[in-house]
């Protein structure tokens, strides 16, 4: 594809390395040479706005870029606005609130502006470190404000105590870290809310590309028009995507972009 309408970027491993805080130079001159030839960009994350990393924040702010859809497209903003969200129900989360506290699990609520936690926990600590580490600490935060999404911090064996459970609730987890994995309604996920946005803006999803690495990419790359992975990718995402591009520490973003005819 040499002349998508839009580009979706994932941010973790596909634009920035959150453990060692590093942008690549080659970002910027990739949102600058898309911005050219008149394509629009696109940010496609996990993340929550208030989560964003100040140096992709910078990015955001200095390239322009169009559109955010966060929160696993569960919040999505075009030029700054609110385009569309997809707030949990209370009902529910008392529900899955109920089952992970009978478990002894920690959990976490997600809102456009910031993330509360059930219990400051080490494990919790430790997950949010390089995420949000100014979380709130607060179990009944779901009563005042907007839940987006939720955050679940327990190993793979409680994963797998719980699992049934959450999907017959109608709900999925997604693995992020080895102990922590979001959780969001099973129809949930960053394809959604760029199908809704692009729908809005009157683009095609065969007009659409987007760059990802991980699990929560899957849906994206794979139902997008032209789906990039990674090199540092999972092999999952690199399976299902139509071409693996440099790792992120290799100028992915702007090799993949030059490799495939997308920009010079």
């Amino acid at each position: 594809m040499k002349n998508p309408k839009i580009i979706f970027f994932d941010i973790d491993d596909t634009l920035y390395r959150k453990y060692t805080d590093t942008l690549m130079p080659s970002v910027y001159k990739a949102m600058a040479a898309l911005k050219e030839k008149g394509i629009l960009t696109a940010i496609a994350t996990g993340r929550p706005p208030a989560a964003i990393p100040k140096k992709v924040q910078e990015l955001i702010r200095e390239s322009g870029i169009d559109m955010l859809v966060t929160i696993n497209g569960q919040y999505t903003s075009f030029h700054g606005e609110v385009l569309q969200e997809y707030p949990m129900d209370s009902a529910n989360m008392m529900e899955i609130c109920a089952l992970l506290d009978n478990k002894n699990i920690d959990y976490a609520f997600v809102n456009n502006n910031e993330i509360a936690v059930s219990s400051p926990s080490s494990l919790v600590k430790d997950a949010l470190a390089h995420i949000f580490p100014d979380f709130l600490v607060d179990k009944e935060y779901f009563h005042r404000a907007k839940v987006y999404q939720m955050l679940i911090f327990a190993n793979s064996n409680q994963e797998r105590a719980i699992e049934d459970e959450i999907q017959q609730n109608g709900f999925k987890l997604v693995r992020w870290h080895e102990c922590a994995m979001d959780m969001l309604r099973s129809e949930g996920s960053k394809v959604r809310g760029i199908a809704h946005a692009v729908g809005k803006l009157g683009i095609e999803m065969k007009d659409v590309m987007a760059f990802g690495d991980s699990f929560n990419d899957l849906e994206m790359l794979s139902t997008v028009g032209f789906g990039v992975a990674m090199g540092n990718g999972e092999a999952e995402a690199k399976a299902v995507a139509k071409f693996v591009c440099p790792s992120v520490d290799e100028d992915g973003v702007l090799r993949g972009l030059q490799e495939l005819g997308v920009i010079d």
